[in-house]
Formats: structure tokens, sequence, C-alpha cells
């Protein structure tokens, strides 16, 4: 039994050992075990934990050292925006101020988690982002010194033509080329449909958020308030948006879905087609009112050729249940027949557009 026990081969001492290791059950200290092994475990998940959170960083994280950034583009809510350079790329620096605010914080990273993922032709391309800023160089004379200490980034592609809303009030007396409406509004209806898809609200839809390049392709931009639709429409509430834009279940402070993206869209369609304001003489207290207790709407002009005018109806509609997905938007707009013109009476070759003459424009 004895070389049976010490193994073939080892020698005394190679049996001796072996014999050592042999402890008797009743003697073996468990909570002792029990503390190593807990040790062990620890260790691991650790390691395991960060791996896995320095492979989260890698999917979007980019080096500031290759990012130049320049001239003020736009300050808002969430952040200032730079005009900047990297990897020898025309980009969008978005600083948001992190200071001592979580909320900040977890709109930054609600943004890079919606956007970092996305890859179609109207949602504006997802560069990078940083979490930090110490390596953020800025050559704009009112910035450098007064950058946040505990500021992040998120970096997007340079779109130059600026936003739908500036495109809209250029050209606010002359009105757009019909043509050109339905383009806007299949850019912007299919870069929702898009979103839709991938489980995407947007939440604040509206023509300030639209960028155009400078072939006038929509770009659908600024995802700080988008999030991830909820399974269960209780769990999506808040008024989140800008409010002449803002569905009725929204600013009444009822569960929503992707629904209020459509009617978002409905008063961006009447805004491009109408290059003009919705609700410009009313307070945001008598908007409110209005549109969840009497159905207030802009009112759409007479000129406005039915198949688009029923468009914009469907989709502003007060019940969300009535509203078009926007994939039908896009079906929709798509049939529109635009070679016999339809577009807004330029405001120099008529009183208006809000009259019961037949005439349509280009």
């Amino acid at each position: 039994m004895e070389k049976t026990t010490s193994g073939g081969g080892g020698g005394g001492g190679g049996g001796d050992n072996k014999k050592d290791r042999i402890f008797r059950a009743d003697k073996i200290d468990l909570k002792s075990l029990d503390k190593q092994l807990e040790k062990h475990l620890s260790r691991v998940w650790s390691r395991n934990i960060e791996k896995n959170h320095k492979a989260m960083e890698e999917e979007w994280e980019i080096d500031l050292s290759k990012l130049e950034t320049r001239n003020v583009i736009a300050r808002g809510t969430y952040g200032t925006v730079y005009k900047g350079i990297y990897d020898d790329q025309d980009v969008a620096v978005k600083v948001l101020d992190w200071e001592e605010d979580a909320k900040n914080r977890d709109l930054f990273r609600q943004e890079v988690t919606v956007w970092h993922k996305l890859n179609h032709p109207n949602v504006t391309k997802f560069v990078g982002a940083s979490m930090g800023t110490t390596n953020l160089k800025i050559k704009s004379a009112d910035s450098e010194n007064s950058l946040p200490q505990r500021a992040c980034c998120v970096v997007v592609e340079y779109v130059p033509g600026g936003t739908l809303k500036q495109y809209l009030i250029r050209n606010r007396r002359k009105k757009l080329p019909f043509k050109v409406v339905i383009k806007l509004a299949l850019d912007l209806s299919r870069g929702l449909s898009y979103l839709h898809s991938e489980k995407i609200v947007h939440r604040d839809v509206k023509t300030e958020n639209m960028l155009l390049d400078a072939q006038r392709n929509l770009k659908i931009a600024d995802f700080g308030v988008a999030r991830v639709e909820a399974l269960n429409p209780k769990d999506m509430t808040g008024e989140t948006g800008t409010l002449g834009y803002m569905a009725p279940e929204v600013i009444d402070g009822k569960p929503y879905n992707r629904r209020c993206d459509v009617y978002s869209f409905g008063i961006c369609l009447w805004e491009i087609y109408c290059c003009d304001m919705p609700y410009p003489d009313l307070s945001f207290v008598d908007v409110s009112s209005a549109v969840v207790l009497h159905n207030l709407r802009p009112e759409i002009p007479r000129c406005c050729p039915n198949a688009l005018a029923n468009i914009i109806k469907k989709c502003w509609d007060g019940n969300p249940q009535r509203r078009p997905e926007m994939e039908e938007v896009v079906k929709m707009l798509e049939g529109i027949d635009t070679t016999k013109g339809g577009g807004m009476i330029p405001e120099d070759q008529s009183s208006g557009c809000f009259c019961f003459a037949p005439a349509r424009g280009p």
C-alpha cells in the first residue's frame, strides 16, 4: 500500500511529501478555507470588472491628443459645441460640464450609449468620446482658461450647413419648392424610423436639432435627452423636449412611447412647409393648456396639397395610438407626387396662403 501512496519513481522523499498532504477531515479549518476562497474569487471578479470596463472604454474612448478644438459653434442647455479636427477629419466637439451634478454625468453617458452604435445617413455620425478633458486643447480665446476641470466631451462628424431651423428662417419670405419640402421630410422621417427600429426615442425632435450638410441632406443631431424605449410605457414619463413640439401626453405628464416623436415630426413637417414658427404669439402657458385641453395645432395653409396635409394631421393626432409609425410615414411621403408643385406661396407673390384660393406654389 505504501508503494501505491508514494507513487512510482519518486523516491522516499516524494512519498513523504505526498503523505504530508493527507489531512483528517475533522482537522480541516473550514472557516480559513472559506476566507481564502473568498479572497481568491474577489481578486478574479475585480480583474474581470476592470477588464470589462477597459473593453467598454475602448468602444468609444478617443485619444484627446489627436483632437484640436477651435471656435465655438453653439451653446446649449447641455454644453458648448466647438468645431475641431480629429485624425484629419472635421468634427464637432460637445463639451459637457460635470461639476458636482450627477445629472450631467448621466446625460453624457446616456448620449454616448445611444449614439455610438448608430449608423444611418440621416443621423449624425458618432466619432468618439472622452470621460475627461485633461488633454483637451481649445484654441478659442474665450475657452481655454474657463474649461471646467470635470468636463467630458463627445465628438461627432461636423455638418457644415447649419441647422434646419436656420435654413427655414432664411427662406421665410420666399418659401421652399415642394420637392425640397418632401426631400427634407423624407430625410427626417427615415432617420426617425431608423432610431425607432433601434428602440430609441429621441424625445426632442425639433428643427433646431436637425443639421444640413453641404448637399442639403438632413441629419438628426443632439441625443442629449434620447433614451432606449422602455418595455413598460409607464416607465417613460416626465416633461422632456421643447414645448412647441411636445406631444400632449408628454406635456400632461402621462406615460408615452416613440409616438411622441411622431407628434413632434408633424410639427416639424408643418414648419418645413410653411417656413414659419408654430404658435409665435402664444406664451408657454397658453400653448401648454391649449394643446392638451383644446387640441390646438398650427393652422395648415389651404394651398398645402391634401396628401401632405393628411400626413401632418395624422402625425399630430391627440391620441398617440392613432398616430402612424414613422415607417408608415416614410411610405406615405414617398407616394407624394411633387411634379405639379404645391409649395407654399412666396410672400411677395401673394397676400398669404391662408386663403380660399386654390393657388399652388412651386
